[in-house]
C-alpha cells in the first residue's frame, strides 16, 4: 500500500457537498420565492475529518486503502426541517431528483424505526455525479432529514459518544433515552400547532412584501413625480406599519400604486 495523500483524495467529496447544498438551498429558496412553507428549515455539510474517516475504518475492520470505496459518509448532508410532517416532503424531493443527479441507493426511515439509543432521523444515501479535474466521478453521500429536536439530541448524544469512546455510562443511557422521548413529544405538540404557526408565517411573508412594496412606491413617487408633502405620506407609512395591521398596510399601498398610475411612474 503506497502513501495516501488523504487531503488530495477528499477534494472531490468536498466539491460534491458544496453543490448539493448549493442545490438544495436552490430548492429551498424556490419555495420562499413562491411565498409558501417550504419543508427545508437549513442544510448543512460536511466531509468526515481524516481522524474520523480512519476511526470508522478501524472499528469496522475496512483496509485504509478500500475506506474511500467502502464507506458511504465521508460525504454528509444534513437537512433541518421544522416539523416531522415536512420530512417525507424532503424524502420525495430528494427522490425526484434520483434520475438526475441523486440516484438514491438506500433509504434508512429510523423515525419509524427508532434505535434504541432513542435516535430518531431519516438516511438517504445517494451516488452523486459532478465533474472533479476535467473527469466525471461517482461520489456516495449520506443525507440525514431530521426535525430541529431531532438534530438537538443526536447532537447532544454525539458529543457524549465522543467523550465516552462510545461506551456511556448506564444512567447517562436511560437520561438520553429520557430526552429522546420528550424531543419526540415537542415535535408532537409542534404538529397540533402547525396551522396557526403557519399562518403566522404566512402574515409575516406579507407584510414584508407590502413593506417593500411601499418603500418602492415612495421612492418613485419622490423621485421621478416629484409629489409633494412626500413626508406626510412617510410619517403615515409608519404610523400604520406600527400598529401593525396587514389590512391597513395593503390600503396604504394600494393608494400609493394608484398615484403612481396617476403620475405615470417608472419603476426601479
Amino acid at each position: 500500500m503506497g502513501i495516501i495523500n488523504w487531503n488530495t483524495e477528499l477534494l472531490p467529496y468536498e466539491q460534491a457537498v458544496d453543490e448539493i447544498v448549493l442545490k438544495l438551498r436552490n430548492v429551498q429558496r424556490e419555495f420562499k420565492r413562491a411565498q409558501v412553507h417550504s419543508p427545508i428549515e437549513q442544510v448543512e455539510g460536511r466531509v468526515k475529518s481524516i481522524a474520523s474517516l480512519l476511526a470508522k475504518a478501524n472499528s469496522r475492520n475496512i483496509p485504509i486503502d478500500n475506506a474511500l470505496d467502502v464507506l458511504e459518509d465521508i460525504a454528509g448532508i444534513r437537512i433541518i426541517c421544522r416539523f416531522v410532517e415536512d420530512i417525507p416532503k424532503v424524502v420525495n424531493i430528494i427522490r425526484s431528483r434520483s434520475d438526475y443527479d441523486m440516484k438514491i441507493i438506500q433509504e434508512e426511515d429510523y423515525i419509524t424505526n427508532t434505535k434504541s439509543s432513542g435516535y430518531r432521523s431519516y438516511h438517504i444515501t445517494i451516488e452523486y455525479k459532478l465533474m472533479f479535474e476535467n473527469e466525471v466521478r461517482i461520489l456516495k453521500c449520506e443525507i440525514q432529514i431530521r426535525t430541529l429536536a431531532m438534530n438537538f439530541w443526536a447532537t447532544i448524544e454525539h458529543s457524549l459518544r465522543y467523550k465516552y469512546d462510545g461506551n456511556l455510562p448506564e444512567d447517562l443511557k436511560i437520561r438520553l433515552q429520557n430526552c429522546a422521548e420528550a424531543a419526540f413529544q415537542l415535535d408532537n405538540e409542534m404538529t397540533t400547532i402547525r396551522g396557526e404557526l403557519l399562518q403566522a408565517q404566512k402574515t409575516m411573508r406579507t407584510q414584508e412584501f407590502l413593506v417593500n412594496e411601499i418603500v418602492k412606491n415612495i421612492h418613485n413617487l419622490y423621485a421621478y413625480a416629484k409629489v409633494e408633502h412626500m413626508n406626510d405620506f412617510n410619517k403615515e407609512f409608519m404610523e400604520i406599519y406600527q400598529d401593525g395591521n396587514v389590512e391597513k398596510l395593503s390600503e396604504f399601498n394600494n393608494k400609493l400604486e394608484t398615484m403612481a398610475e396617476i403620475y405615470n411612474v417608472r419603476y426601479v
